[in-house]
């Protein structure tokens, strides 16, 4: 029986990636990519020559069942995302779910993460809080996780499409309120920016500086700045 191996990539820098990652990406027999066309980019800039299929949310049913055949005849592969952890907002549960089912071995090769980079660095609530993901698009359903969302204590972390960001902002301030925020733009790249303060001075600022690149968003409702 093969092994499934479950690895982190970077989410901007192409360094951000452990030395253990590229040693099973160099040794498994196959790589499960969400974008073989962007994964080519890390790959090739380590030398990595192992071949690649893809594995996306549009083939995921169909696919999953035929890398689990190939785990059972003892291919190793390695899953991977465009960025970060699989799984984690991105393909792979249902891969990893059915390897799991199957009586094969898992395995993760943790690393870089959007979600615990921006926490880390907003300067808000640690201890406690939750991922949402992208929030719902209908305004209905958007209103309605927001209600669910602000008492919560702790922080909260969504991502966020730059189109949607400020519109994010305003419909957050009017259910949460004024509340501390951090927005984290573009993690580990270039134009890496961290905008933090309260609700109304970050949205004031991407109004007058249109967003651009990857966001997440971490919000703190339920108390202040700091408090514990």
């Amino acid at each position: 029986m093969g092994i499934l191996y479950v690895v982190a990539t970077p989410i901007g820098n192409l360094e951000d990636i452990t030395h253990r990652a590229l040693r099973i990406l160099a040794e498994v027999d196959l790589i499960a990519a969400e974008d073989t066309r962007h994964s080519k980019i890390l790959l090739s800039h380590y030398s990595i020559s192992t071949p690649l299929t893809s594995y996306h949310k549009f083939n995921e049913k169909i696919k999953s069942s035929h890398l689990v055949d190939l785990l059972k005849e003892g291919k190793n592969i390695a899953l991977i995302s465009d960025s970060g952890m699989p799984g984690i907002s991105d393909p792979g549960y249902r891969i990893i779910r059915d390897a799991i089912d199957a009586g094969l071995r898992v395995e993760p090769i943790p690393g870089p993460s959007a979600i615990v980079a921006a926490l880390a660095v907003s300067g808000l609530r640690t201890d406690r809080f939750i991922f949402e993901g992208f929030l719902p698009r209908k305004p209905g359903k958007k209103a309605k996780k927001l209600e669910e969302l602000k008492d919560f204590d702790g922080s909260v972390i969504i991502y966020e499409s730059p189109f949607r960001v400020i519109k994010t902002l305003q419909d957050a301030l009017g259910v949460f309120g004024d509340c501390e925020t951090a927005v984290c733009r573009e993690l580990t790249k270039k134009f890496e920016e961290v905008v933090r303060g309260k609700l109304s001075e970050v949205l004031e600022h991407f109004k007058t500086k249109a967003p651009k690149g990857e966001f997440v968003i971490v919000f703190q409702p339920g108390c202040s700045a700091g408090e514990l």
